[in-house]
């Protein structure tokens, strides 16, 4: 339930920036987009990628890298409190999201009101999210301070991520609405790969059924493996909008439901070293 509701999180995140870039149209520093300096030895179908990380374009309110690493890392920092103490967690988020969104002044693809608002927006969104998951720690009820209060208990243990997700389709949806209304081909873009994550994130979790079991090291990697090269197509064909999408949202599904994926392969696997 964590690592899928974490995954939420950032889903939500994504789908504020794309309706906040498309909303305010806001440009970017002069500087954004001179020509990019690809490494040699960087194959071909990552060029997309690293261009993506050291320039940018496009509108840059609020700015996407630090919305993102806000909402991420404050998620992983309340999610996985089985690390660290509170303090440590959340001080090394922080750190990280700070630095982040820094960096991206730095580079001069954004200007320092952007990212300021996006470590607000992602720090927000993380609260949202959780409280649609049903996290005890941030809904109000008698129930749930009672069960936040119990120190055995585990408010990770019943988290349903899947409005969460519904949510981030949603927004991304109105994103979508406005991109077009307002002639921005690449925040329809944007708004259509945050409404395929959330509709993938929503499946995934239909198919996991609310239940999450460890994954087996042997079934996780050449699943992630299998993910990561989906996410790649992903971007190496972000002209083709209907093939991106359907990449983006097999990908998301891939990593919300894997723990099912497990549960159904390791049953096969033992029948087959049985015979």
């Amino acid at each position: 339930e964590a690592g899928a509701t974490a995954v939420a999180a950032v889903t939500c995140a994504y789908a504020a920036t794309a309706l906040g870039k498309a909303w305010f149209a806001v440009p970017r520093p002069p500087g954004a987009m001179p020509p990019a300096d690809v490494p040699a030895w960087l194959p071909a179908l990552l060029t997309g990628w690293y261009e993506a990380q050291v320039l940018s374009d496009g509108f840059g309110f609020p700015s996407g890298h630090a919305t993102g690493g806000a909402a991420a890392y404050l998620a992983l920092a309340l999610l996985y409190d089985r690390f660290w103490t509170d303090r440590a967690r959340y001080l090394a988020a922080g750190a990280v999201a700070v630095a982040v969104a820094v960096s991206r002044v730095v580079i001069q693809v954004h200007y320092l009101v952007d990212v300021f608002a996006g470590l607000i927006v992602g720090g927000g969104v993380v609260v949202g999210a959780l409280w649609l998951a049903g996290d005890p720690r941030v809904r109000r009820s008698a129930v749930s301070e009672s069960a936040a209060s119990d120190p055995a208990s585990d408010p990770t243990a019943e988290l349903n991520p899947e409005p969460a997700f519904l949510f981030a389709a949603v927004v991304s949806a109105g994103a979508l609405a406005v991109a077009v209304a307002g002639g921005h081909t690449g925040e329809v873009v944007e708004a259509g790969i945050g409404i395929a994550t959330g509709a993938g994130g929503a499946v995934g979790w239909r198919l996991v059924d609310g239940d999450e079991p460890a994954v087996p090291v042997r079934i996780a990697v050449p699943a992630l493996a299998v993910t990561g090269g989906l996410w790649v197509g992903a971007y190496a064909l972000a002209g083709t909008l209907p093939v991106t999408l359907v990449a983006t949202t097999a990908a998301v599904v891939a990593v919300v439901a894997l723990p099912a994926l497990a549960e159904r392969v390791q049953p096969a696997l033992g029948g087959s070293r049985g015979a």
